[in-house]
């Protein structure tokens, strides 16, 4: 079913609500691929009522390039939601809808968290990712809410949100699904040629070649290795590959026994950015 605004949806759930069904919900830019139902299919899973967004936020996009050539084709989504769970509810709202006062964003204050990695390289991306998010939990308000741990630094930025914000929400970080190759699915892959996305794979390789050194190398020589490894395909631009506390996300320059922690990264490709990460330990 398909909701275009907000009133209708919220008058939709509380139908649900009032027979204490929990509520879960999938936030997404469009661009549907196995990666998204896969969250589908663990909310499905967990919860007895689906919401799946679909909304390309342009205030978290520091590039209008990126924003200008970012994948869109709301029919196809919906078939592709419609085929696989035909009971899910679908927001998929304009712009007007969502930023009834003009397109800007909220500031937020995320610490540390938002001063590293896609924080430094892509200015006010957080504070429009937090504007959008709360906008849709207070629509929604669902229970639950599902997010890829692809995007590890937002899915840590969310579950500040929801402290900051104190709204009743539990965040689940879902594995990353990847393709045959290992490349992290993402909607931005469709902007690659496939010799790109086949190339592409070395990213992953060379990130899951840094957790296997992770016991015999200290945080800088795996950064040497991992540059080392991308220098050889001069069609990749490396942008950051960052070596950070799991639970902080601050780079760190030396490992201590009890933490845990994560290699980080940004490559572009045929203008194309792609992120991935990877635990180490």
């Amino acid at each position: 079913m398909l909701f275009t605004t907000a009133s209708k949806l919220s008058e939709n759930l509380k139908n649900f609500r009032s027979s204490t069904k929990k509520i879960g919900f999938v936030p997404t830019m469009g661009a549907l691929h196995s990666g998204h139902m896969s969250l589908i299919t663990q909310a499905h899973q967990q919860t007895e009522v689906v919401v799946v967004s679909i909304f390309v936020n342009p205030t978290q996009f520091n590039n209008s390039s990126d924003l200008e050539k970012y994948p869109r084709n709301l029919e196809k989504d919906i078939n592709y939601i419609n085929e696989n769970y035909p009971n899910t509810l679908i927001f998929a709202p304009a712009i007007e809808e969502m930023y009834t006062r003009g397109c800007q964003s909220e500031s937020f204050d995320f610490g540390e968290l938002e001063k590293v990695m896609e924080g430094a390289f892509r200015p006010g991306h957080f504070n429009g990712v937090g504007t959008i998010v709360k906008r849709l939990f207070e629509v929604v308000q669902p229970d639950i809410a599902f997010f890829v741990e692809k995007d590890f630094q937002q899915l840590a930025v969310v579950r500040r949100l929801v402290e900051i914000t104190k709204l009743p929400v539990k965040i689940v970080g879902c594995e990353t699904e990847r393709e045959p190759n290992g490349l992290a699915k993402s909607s931005r892959n469709e902007r690659l040629s496939e010799t790109a996305r086949e190339e592409a794979k070395v990213i992953f390789q060379s990130l899951s070649k840094l957790k296997f050194a992770f016991n015999d190398k200290s945080p800088r020589e795996l950064k040497d290795m991992f540059e080392t490894e991308l220098e050889s395909n001069t069609k990749f631009e490396l942008e950051y590959i960052q070596i950070a506390d799991e639970e902080t996300l601050q780079p760190v320059e030396e490992f201590e026994k009890e933490k845990k922690y994560r290699a980080f990264t940004a490559v572009i490709v045929e203008e194309v950015r792609l992120i991935d990460n990877i635990a180490l330990n």
